[in-house]
């Protein structure tokens, strides 16, 4: 693993080479590709990972409030760099991917409390901290259902839901756009590699563009306290924005479809995707920098979402198996009361 200044340890995740760039001295930077194999090696010599199913159709990426026929398309880039941009045009609501005969959604009770309190009282090795929103209703009345540690995990990179935000909402107001020239490539490119390929490089890039101190000063208008610099929030603080980007109360109907477009079949599917029943949508963002791991996501069927995070923080990369197991148990015992 190479060796990372306090800063960079605060910082990153994962980061891939999808771009082929080289890192720039004094930004972001995450583990290395060889530090992801080995814990990929590991987690699959423990048997616990499978592969990740097929998620849903175009149609299953615009939630229910909204109203876009079609997601904004992203800036182009260079062909070798850039993916196909499936479900790029929803069609329908998450309404006709429901089942007809799916049972009545459950609600957060006290039989779903004590399960997710037995699961972290069996896994007392670890720091686990879990929030949980019902963003089926107005997110601003939202009750925040919080267990485990409350307090700052360091985000990893489940931060940069917050960053791509931020930026899109610059866009917005006309004080940015996609097409921007940042780094060797658009920001639009930047903003999908930094979403679905998890790419360090591109959070970096983007957070520059939208300023350190401006993005304080936007993740306070959410309610959220947040340092670039040090890349803390708590689980309930980061179930706060994917409620709000999730609803659409932050973006527009299109930017808010095709960042949650991002959000889906991501280059690192093995924690809540994972342990997902099928017919579930999962838009989500991982985490995973040294005992940092961590998911952020909502779960999506008919008219009812959730947004679950799990924060976990352990003694380091050895025991990202059985944290990983501990974030499906978590989220089976979601999914099972709730959808």
């Amino acid at each position: 693993m190479e060796q990372q200044t306090p800063r960079q340890r605060r910082l990153g995740s994962r980061r891939t080479a999808t771009t082929g760039r080289q890192p720039t001295p004094g930004r972001v930077r995450g583990m290395t590709l060889a530090a992801g194999a080995a814990v990929l090696a590991v987690v699959l010599a423990a048997g616990i990972y499978s592969s990740a199913e097929a998620r849903s159709t175009a149609a299953n990426l615009q939630p229910a409030n909204l109203t876009a026929p079609n997601l904004t398309t992203a800036s182009a880039a260079p062909s070798a760099a850039t993916t196909a941009e499936a479900s790029a045009s929803p069609s329908a609501s998450l309404d006709a991917a429901a089942p007809a005969s799916a049972p009545a959604p459950g609600t957060v009770d006290e039989a779903l409390d004590a399960r997710i309190k037995a699961i972290l009282d069996a896994n007392s090795q670890y720091q686990i901290g879990v929030a949980l929103v019902d963003v089926s209703r107005d997110p601003g009345a939202a009750d925040v259902h919080e267990y485990g540690v409350r307090e700052d995990f360091v985000a990893a990179s489940t931060a940069k839901v917050l960053a791509a935000a931020a930026y899109y909402h610059l866009v917005e107001t006309g004080a940015a756009s996609l097409d921007d020239p940042l780094g060797n490539y658009t920001a639009g490119f930047q903003l999908r590699e930094m979403i679905q390929q998890s790419d360090n490089d591109s959070w970096s890039l983007i957070m520059d563009a939208v300023g350190h101190e401006q993005l304080t000063e936007y993740a306070a208008s959410l309610g959220v306290s947040y340092d670039p610099e040090i890349n803390t929030l708590t689980p309930a603080e980061m179930a706060t924005i994917l409620a709000g980007v999730y609803s659409g109360t932050l973006l527009t109907a299109g930017d808010t479809a095709q960042l949650l477009s991002y959000m889906q079949d991501t280059n690192y599917e093995t924690l809540i995707p994972a342990a997902v029943p099928e017919g579930i949508t999962v838009f989500h963002k991982y985490g995973l920098l040294d005992d940092e791991l961590h998911d952020a996501a909502v779960l999506a069927q008919g008219n009812t979402a959730y947004a679950l995070v799990i924060y976990t923080k352990g003694q380091d990369l050895s025991d990202v198996p059985e944290r990983t197991e501990v974030i499906h148990q978590l989220t089976q015992a979601v999914a099972g009361a709730l959808f």
